[in-house]
């Protein structure tokens, strides 16, 4: 029954339960437990703060019973359990907790093996001085404060810290609906990294690790692989592994295992503790006597094996069945701008040095408000006593009036001063008024007004605030830097997909057109040479095999492109294809860009291997003469996106791509006949943001046409070709050494007849070339008919071509060793019929189809020419060398 004047609202209970749960939730999740992005701290951490900072517990102050500190927080901030201000506390300062620890406790905190810390009642503490700097600048409305739960005092909402808390620290915590577990890192690499944004604020999170390798732990260990890093610090979420550090000796007969480090998080005790069971109940054997000799000086847990036990062997089974290997499953989720978000490490430093600027923008106009106020005040003095006759006519004012409110409206009247200008004057103590006195008060007023003019500059100077950012910066890493505690297995970690497939060699084939598959060796291998083949692999009109080679499936293949770009492939991701099959278009393995194309293919070694990659190096021509040469591991670091591998000009177009040790010879050629020879030293190795140096001097509407990288000039030869027809192969010692930069020598004499040079290939005995027309015939022929001749010559017409045609490109089939005996079965198998006359070796692209043959350009009058060569050949067989220089 309702009493007089009650109301009842009926509600539904599952409505009330939802915004009740929701309303709930993010209080936990604002004011809980998740951390700011800005400062790294949750609402509890930051009270203690403040309630120190209030109490005046500095670093240089004695400690403060840990109950009064507690007590305040309480009173003032944290209208909570005493128990969760008091636990917070004292794991800000638990080494073994905090990477870089914010509070200084005295007497017992407790211990890494799960000891608790004594009542608040017996422990004392005080703030670290590295906590002066997340404290530093409060006082200057720096940030924003807001009322504290009963409106009677107020706390700051964030703190204005030089330190990089959130990611020097890290974090855990359990919301509603989320958590965040944020792994702690090294301050000096923190700093390096903030700097690096701070100089280029489109840096990659790559680019970033090189400063921020990894997370670094304040118990030290060794994180196991670096996959789970990578994952973290690109994406905010990964599982970082980390092992303990371990080392063997041998006590007394025995050999030991040696514990100095445990991983983050792990107790001491129960890992002991568990450890022991495991050997009670068999499952860890060869293991005698565990004891824990950790002291003052450091751990030391000494696993005593028995004495037929093997140490790497029972290792393996305690990182396996133990906490001495465990993981660390990183999520970066904080608060920005009260908000919930995901971050990876980039994430972070912009989000801190975002606060770092407002910090400092806001410290600076507070400086300048009390400079300008100071300066205001000083030019009343110096209005009133700045002479003797002024200051007479100010004390007999002040003499003559009956109360201090007449004597200021006298004073503001007479000197045309401010209230605030007249009450300093009424405050002036009468030794300020000496002559000595005034000097000062001009020297101070000249010191404020260049303070003044500086401060100013600093508000209208954004590069100005970024650089005090940075400087602070370094400070902050001169003063608490330390050199990494937790060691980095690169090797280590997970099975890796390479672990699971086999390397095996391969071949693999790019054609013309740009597809590209990989084949088992031993594929090829199955039918002797010479044999009738399989069905043939379907290939597009006019295409061929440019480019053949051997390799294994975990080595690498980088791709340069026409406008500078470099691209990665493991042999293991180009798509598996037989030896019939046409393969994948490349522009469909890597982002390629739709107006790009790639112009050069090297196969390497491992990238990962610092020693290959700092002895090798990669060469580089550009159609206008550039050269440039790079060291190898600066493509080492792959990107899915590729990288540019050198910067390319409007009017300019990269046009092939070498892998040299360093000691090799280069040549260039260009379209007017030109040729210049220099050593590779001459080309000195330049950075990956260079744009490289001159390789040779271009006469006007000249252009580059090709480079070769000579390694072998006693068996190597060049050959070069116009669009004519015309080509000669000439020795390399024909072209002298010149420096780089020259115009060079005649490698072939242009003239109408030949027509420009369009080619320059190295070449030895044994080459297949190939020969692209412009009306799309691709013809091969045979290095060993093409005699060795001078330089300064004409050479011979290779083809005959139609009086509208002319060559294109010529490409040599680039054989290795291994798969030299392929060549012809390859060329057989992608659909090439030889037709050989008197005066020609030529090669026709076609399709096997079953028992019957077509031609991939559909052209079926060809292959009844073709046939009719074939019955030709054996009636006039190809001329011997030497009987002809026309081939």
């Amino acid at each position: 029954m309702n009493t007089e004047g009650e109301r009842l609202i009926p509600i539904n209970i599952v409505d009330e339960m939802k915004s009740s749960y929701i309303d709930y939730s993010m209080s936990v999740i604002v004011s809980r437990a998740l951390p700011d992005v800005r400062d790294g701290l949750k609402p509890v951490h930051r009270r203690v703060l403040y309630g120190m900072y209030g109490l005046n517990v500095f670093s240089n102050r004695k400690h403060l019973k840990s109950a009064r500190i507690v007590g305040d927080v309480l009173g003032k901030y944290h209208p909570h359990g005493d128990s969760s201000v008091y636990d917070a506390m004292v794991r800000m300062a638990q080494p073994w907790s905090l990477r870089y620890t914010q509070v200084d406790g005295q007497g017992n905190f407790g211990s890494m093996d799960g000891d608790p810390p004594a009542a608040m009642r017996y422990t004392e503490a005080r703030l670290k001085k590295i906590s002066d700097e997340i404290l530093a600048d409060l006082d200057k409305d720096t940030v924003d404060f807001q009322n504290n739960f009963d409106d009677s005092m107020t706390e700051p909402t964030v703190m204005p810290t030089r330190i990089p808390n959130l990611l020097v620290n890290g974090t855990s915590g359990i919301a509603v609906g989320m958590a965040t577990n944020m792994a702690p890192h090294n301050l000096s690499e923190a700093v390096d990294g903030i700097c690096a944004y701070i100089d280029n604020r489109e840096i990659t999170v790559d680019e970033l690790m090189k400063h921020v390798i990894a997370p670094d732990f304040p118990t030290g260990g060794i994180i196991y692989g670096y996959e789970g890093v990578r994952d973290a610090l690109t994406t905010g979420r990964g599982r970082i592994v980390i092992r303990a550090k371990v080392n063997f000796e041998e006590i007394g007969n025995r050999n030991a295992i040696i514990v100095t480090e445990i991983p983050y998080q792990v107790n001491k005790a129960e890992m002991i503790s568990r450890t022991a069971e495991l050997v009670k109940d068999e499952k860890l054997t060869g293991i005698h006597e565990i004891r824990d000799e950790s002291d003052r000086q450091g751990m030391r847990i000494v696993y005593e094996l028995k004495n037929d036990a093997i140490p790497n062997v029972v290792l393996n089974l305690l990182y396996k069945y133990t906490a001495l290997q465990t993981s660390f499953s990183v999520n970066n989720i904080a608060l920005v701008a009260g908000r919930p978000e995901q971050l990876n490490l980039k994430d972070i430093i912009v989000h801190f040095v975002a606060h770092r600027h407002e910090v400092v923008v806001r410290r600076t106009e507070f400086e300048l408000k009390k400079a300008k106020e100071r300066a205001h005040i000083l030019e009343g003095f110096m209005k009133v006593i700045g002479t003797q006759q002024s200051l007479d006519k100010a004390i007999a004012i002040i003499r003559h009036s009956s109360t201090p409110q007449h004597a200021k409206e006298g004073l503001i009247e007479e000197f045309e001063l401010s209230e605030i200008q007249a009450q300093a004057i009424l405050d002036l103590r009468l030794a300020r008024l000496t002559g000595m006195e005034l000097d000062k008060i001009r020297a101070e007023y000249e010191e404020i007004m260049a303070l003044i003019k500086d401060l100013e500059d600093i508000l209208s100077n954004e590069g100005r605030r970024y650089e005090i950012i940075k400087n602070e910066m370094l400070e902050i890493k001169e003063k608490y830097g330390d050199e990494r505690r937790t060691e980095i297995d690169y090797a280590g970690g997970d099975m890796s997909i390479e672990d699971f497939i086999a390397d095996e060699a391969v071949v693999v084939t790019i054609s013309n057109a740009g597809y590209i598959k990989r084949t088992s060796l031993s594929e090829y291998k199955v039918q002797s040479r010479g044999g009738v083949g399989n069905k043939a692999a379907t290939t597009r009109d006019e295409d061929f095999l440019e480019y053949i080679v051997s390799a294994t499936n975990h080595q690498y293949m980088l791709f340069f492109t026409e406008k500078g770009k470099c691209y990665w492939l493991r042999v293991f991701e180009i798509p598996e294809g037989s030896r019939t099959a046409k393969g994948r278009a490349i522009q469909n393995l890597i982002n390629l860009e739709p107006d790009d194309r790639v112009k050069a293919y090297i196969k390497t070694n491992d990238l990962k291997n610092l020693e290959y990659v700092r002895q090798m190096y990669v060469v580089m021509i550009t159609r206008n003469g550039t050269v440039k040469k790079t060291l190898l591991e600066a493509y080492s670091r792959p990107r899915v996106n590729g990288i540019n591998a050198i910067e390319i000009r409007e009017d300019d177009q990269l046009l092939g791509a070498w892998l040299t040790s360093g000691n090799s010879e280069i040549m260039i050629a260009t379209k007017f006949g030109k040729c210049i020879r220099f050593p590779e030293e001459k080309a000195r190795a330049v950075g990956r943001g260079s744009i490289g140096v001159r390789g040779i001097a271009l006469d006007e509407k000249d252009e580059v046409i090709g480079m070769i990288v000579v390694n072998d000039k006693e068996n190597e030869s060049v050959l070069v070709v116009s669009e004519k027809g015309y080509g000669k192969r000439s020795a390399v010692e024909d072209y002298r050494i010149t420096n780089r930069g020259g115009k060079g020598v005649i490698t072939l004499n242009v003239t109408e007849k030949t027509g420009n040079l369009i080619a320059i290939q190295n070449v030895v005995d044994g080459d297949g070339l190939m020969i692209i027309n412009k009306s799309g015939v691709a013809i091969r022929m045979s290095v060993d008919e093409l005699r060795v001749m001078g330089r300064n010559t004409q050479g011979v017409k290779l083809i005959n071509l139609k009086s509208t045609d002319e060559i294109a490109a010529i490409a040599k089939v680039a054989m290795d060793k291994e798969v030299e005996d392929l060549e012809q079965e390859l060329l057989e198998d992608e659909g090439f019929k030889a037709a050989v006359s008197s005066d020609k070796v030529e090669f026709s692209a076609t399709e096997q189809t079953g028992d019957n043959q077509v031609s991939n350009v559909g052209d079926e009058q060809a292959l009844r020419a073709i046939e009719e060569e074939e019955k030709n050949a054996k009636k006039n067989p190809p001329v011997e060398d030497g009987e002809s220089e026309e081939i």
